[in-house]
């Protein structure tokens, strides 16, 4: 069947993670815009003041306690939503937790739960948010990362989940196209956001953490995730910053690396700005929930990038990717002047040629001795 979408204010949308950042963000904003949510979280005591702020102001609004890491109590939010509103037509997989320090640093079992809740809880969301909207149609809308294009330096464990979130995600958008269930699937890939991440994280590393910069307000998320469930889309950037990141990376990985290598680690500490104590490290069990960060950082209230992703946009959204196809273009023209100049290098009539790499050759008369010439690579 065709995927058709009903109007924002038409749905009800259960959303993971609701009690704080990008997850209260969209539950704010789609029972401001008239819709009904089911809200899921581990933090009991935020969800009934959630509820209780927003059932005052007239919004439809459900609760359920639920670990998503726990398949069991995934299934029972279906029980929720179908017992106060009779179905759901979104489901948003938002929850997630981090960690900062090297790898080596985070223990494995950190490591285990990271994935357990980054990846298996939206693998638990998908699979009973797709079997419920099999035939009828309807949206799922996994909350994934930039860094599932381009992984940083200090967040190994997260930035993996994402890479893993970003095939379970396209895995299932083929599927159900396969079947024809009438399902959209879109994954939101978020820059820095100014959530309380920072301060939820286990940290492992000798300073506090932060967000590198620029960061953007939870709302730019909230404003991708209820897009995304009106309209069909594939992937959607939220924050100019995320997705310049991406494409740099994509054009240019060595260099990427080497800008992660010497300066990531800096940007992401803030010795000076610790952040909210009793929000410090949610990995296992639920803190002070909120929905920005408590370190002093500036925050874009809009993101250009996301509105030129829209159909109202179609100029702008032709810039962005001729943008980024002109940077990978720059990068594979310049490869191929390089192999183009090696290989001319060894078809010269009269002379017998040694390459020696970076376009630069040794000619020498035929049949006379060549020497190879080689560079070897000192260590810092």
């Amino acid at each position: 069947m065709p995927i058709k979408l009903k109007p924002l204010v038409e749905q009800v949308l259960v959303v993971t993670g609701a009690t704080s950042g990008n997850g209260l963000a969209t539950v704010e904003e789609a029972v401001r815009r008239g819709a009904a949510v089911v809200a899921v979280s581990r933090n009991e005591a935020a969800l009934i003041a959630l509820r209780d702020r927003l059932a005052t102001d007239s919004g439809r609004i459900a609760i359920c306690v639920a670990d998503v890491s726990d398949l069991a109590a995934v299934e029972r939010v279906v029980d929720v939503a179908v017992g106060a509103f009779g179905h759901f037509d979104s489901w948003i997989n938002n929850a997630g937790i981090g960690t900062y320090g090297t790898l080596d640093q985070v223990p494995v079992a950190d490591h285990r739960r990271v994935f357990d809740v980054n990846y298996f809880g939206v693998l638990h969301g998908s699979l009973v948010a797709a079997r419920h909207l099999r035939g009828r149609g309807g949206a799922i809308v996994n909350v994934g990362s930039i860094l599932g294009d381009r992984t940083i330096i200090q967040q190994g464990p997260y930035s993996a989940t994402k890479h893993a979130v970003q095939a379970l995600t396209d895995t299932l958008r083929m599927e159900l196209e396969h079947d024809g269930a009438g399902v959209s699937v879109t994954l939101i890939k978020p820059g820095a956001i100014d959530t309380p991440f920072p301060e939820h994280a286990r940290n492992f590393m000798d300073q506090p953490p932060r967000l590198p910069p620029p960061l953007y307000a939870p709302q730019v998320v909230a404003d991708a995730v209820l897009f995304a469930c009106a309209h069909p889309r594939r992937t959607l950037y939220a924050g100019g910053g995320g997705l310049l990141s991406s494409i740099l990376s994509q054009a240019a990985p060595r260099l990427t690396d080497a800008i992660m290598e010497w300066a990531g680690t800096g940007l992401q500490q803030k010795p000076t700005d610790p952040g909210n104590p009793f929000r410090r490290d949610n990995l296992y069990r639920p803190r002070a929930a909120a929905l920005r960060g408590s370190q002093d950082v500036h925050a874009r209230k809009s993101s250009l990038a996301l509105q030129a992703q829209k159909p109202s946009s179609p100029v702008l959204v032709a810039g962005l990717l001729g943008a980024g196809l002109f940077l990978v273009a720059g990068r594979y023209m310049t490869r191929g002047r390089r192999e183009g100049e090696g290989r001319s290098c060894r078809t010269e009539g009269d002379f017998d040629i040694a390459d020696v790499r970076r376009g630069q050759c040794i000619r020498r008369p035929r049949g006379a001795h060549l020497s190879v010439v080689t560079r070897k690579r000192t260590s810092a």
